[in-house]
């Protein structure tokens, strides 16, 4: 019986990781800031899968969160077998327009709370020779986005770390995955505004994403992509061989809201 960890479990994506994982029988440590939807969340899962579900309410941007996520976690004796960061969130408009507390919170959640939980679990799985890391990042992590700057960064950065560790612990049992879904049938899409653009006419379900995700962590694959469209396969392959401001002008277009 393994124990999961994941972050952002109170919807979308992370939710369905959850029953994911209680599904196969494994407990669960969820992280958000809802405590009634984690808290409805281990009650459906306690009951219909009869596994052990630890809620812990945190807003993983506020100062010394995730210390104090991972203190709890060894206070209470759990041991985390899968470490899932999956708690992130965007944002649409002009950098320079855009509300600079919000882009800032995007930074500590999108980043630093991944990479902080990322550098306290993995000691602990290179000493146990045993461990599994998912990074939810996107296709994003794939090219520079005008209208999502700050966003697209961060998942820039996710996709970069995933695969740097992933190599330093090549010599162990521990592996690190990164998920790169795309347009995904989430709240990402109404809390970001993009659900009013075209690369959201066509959507995954979260359910198919996680499921996706949660597989190719187990199986140890460095990085995945699901959750796309043929012609948004088609697209992303054209990436290298595209001369940037051509991608540019693109991306930028596909974030337009429609009128």
């Amino acid at each position: 019986m393994k124990t999961a960890l994941i972050t952002g479990a109170s919807s979308g994506i992370g939710k369905e990781l959850a029953n994911i994982h209680a599904s196969n029988g494994g407990n669960l440590v969820i992280v958000a800031r809802s405590e009634e939807e984690l808290n409805e969340l281990k009650s459906k899962l306690e009951s219909q899968h009869k596994v052990n579900v630890h809620v812990i309410v945190k807003d993983l941007t506020a100062p010394d969160a995730t210390q104090e996520v991972y203190d709890e976690i060894k206070e209470a004796g759990i041991e985390i077998d899968y470490l899932i960061n999956n708690a992130g969130f965007g944002g649409i408009g002009k950098f320079h327009e855009r509300d600079w507390s919000s882009d800032q919170n995007m930074i500590l959640l999108n980043v630093m709370a991944l990479t902080h939980l990322c550098r306290l679990f993995t000691p602990d799985f290179v000493n146990r020779n045993s461990g599994k890391i998912l990074n939810v990042s996107s296709t994003a992590s794939l090219m520079p986005g005008p209208m999502q700057a700050v966003y697209f960064a961060t998942k820039a950065f996710v996709r970069s770390l995933s695969n740097a560790i992933s190599q330093e612990l090549s010599e162990t049992n521990a592996t690190v995955t990164n998920l790169m879904p795309g347009a995904t049938e989430t709240d990402f899409g109404k809390t970001s505004g993009m659900d009013k653009t075209s690369l959201f006419d066509q959507t995954a379900s979260a359910k198919d994403v996680a499921q996706a995700g949660y597989d190719a962590m187990l199986n140890g694959d460095m990085d995945i992509k699901t959750g796309l469209s043929f012609s948004q396969k088609a697209m992303l392959a054209t990436i290298p061989f595209t001369p940037k401001k051509v991608l540019l002008k693109m991306v930028e277009k596909m974030q337009q809201p429609k009128d």
